[in-house]
């Protein structure tokens, strides 16, 4: 089943299966608001205390304008602003602040497909996500492309900023992911409520605390370590995580390419976000990207992506849910 509605404002489109609701804002970046366990009611992705506000007359600027929480694709920047080829790329890039285009593919009881796309403003790229449910089946298939519309090459980094909470991340949580590190930033965010040592590199799954003592990485805690922390896994064995919840006797699972997606951003806003506008969120973000660095630290890393003029990349994404 398909429907188009409305929530707060922004054109929503829900696909939905006996399994699973999957709810989209086109013309808010093409989020991914809604991830939702129709059996047990479980809602996977984390939304912010605040929540969806209503549009603004003004096409967003920043990231955080209207950050809501749900899944995002991040492109051509992650993280701090940069400067490329004279243009001044945002945090986080520029395809979350941009409205997609939709059109319906298929809408039939057994197989639902909707087809997102947006030219970027920055950089001569096309993005477009090929959304599709199947009766019968607990997973979620995203079907990606990315199109160099000019004839010369450009950089690029592309990250699927998703970020678990609701109904299912809580303490005693376990997260399953095949990486060799970990790598922290050299200067942390908020460092009067970080958990981690800044600058390490250390061997997945364990990391140095602040007080020199070593934490396991795979055991989520509650919002009571009031703790803020960045992450970078890196040396990824497959494109993939599991996250458990033996309580709900849920287990929420990722798939990708490594190939274009070889490093896993990890941010970990256990209760411990003081700065406005995230003060108080509570969640874990395990987003598959295509660079640990900006766009322009990762080009002059060597660690950007790049894609000739005229020339396409695919890729598919693959979310699975599984009960027991």
């Amino acid at each position: 089943m398909l429907e188009i509605t409305t929530l707060n404002g922004h054109r929503a489109i829900r696909l939905e299966n006996k399994d699973l609701r999957v709810t989209i804002l086109p013309q808010k970046g093409a989020d991914i608001y809604e991830l939702i366990h129709l059996p047990s009611g479980v809602q996977f992705l984390m939304h912010t205390p605040w929540g969806l506000k209503p549009p603004s007359v003004q096409p967003p600027t920043d990231f955080l304008e209207n950050y809501e929480g749900g899944w995002q694709v991040l492109f051509p920047n992650i993280n701090d602003a940069c400067q490329y080829r004279g243009r001044e790329i945002p945090f986080h890039g520029e395809a979350a602040l941009l409205a997609w285009q939709d059109e319906v593919l298929t809408n039939r009881a057994d197989e639902v497909r909707l087809r997102l796309w947006v030219d970027c403003r920055l950089t001569p790229f096309r993005l477009e996500r090929e959304v599709i449910l199947r009766e019968g089946e607990k997973a979620l298939y995203l079907k990606e492309t990315l199109t160099n519309l000019d004839d010369q090459r450009w950089d690029f980094v592309w990250c699927q900023h998703l970020v678990l909470g609701g109904d299912f991340i809580e303490e005693g949580c376990q997260i399953e992911l095949p990486a060799r590190r970990i790598t922290t930033p050299p200067v942390v965010y908020e460092p009067q409520t970080a958990r981690l040592a800044e600058g390490q590199d250390s061997e997945w799954p364990f990391a140095q605390g602040c007080s020199g003592e070593t934490i396991d990485m795979r055991h989520i805690p509650g919002p009571q370590a009031h703790s803020h922390d960045d992450g970078m896994l890196w040396e990824l064995e497959r494109g993939e995580y599991k996250v458990r919840n033996a309580r709900l006797n849920l287990s929420f699972g990722v798939e990708w390419d490594k190939e274009v997606f070889p490093y896993v951003m990890f941010w970990m806003p256990y209760g411990g976000a003081e700065l406005p506008p995230l003060t108080g969120i509570y969640g874990v973000g395990l987003e598959p990207t295509s660079a640990p660095y900006p766009l322009a630290q990762a080009v002059e890393a060597g660690l950007a992506h790049s894609l000739d003029g005229g020339h396409s990349l695919e890729t598919e994404i693959t979310v699975r849910v599984e009960e027991g």
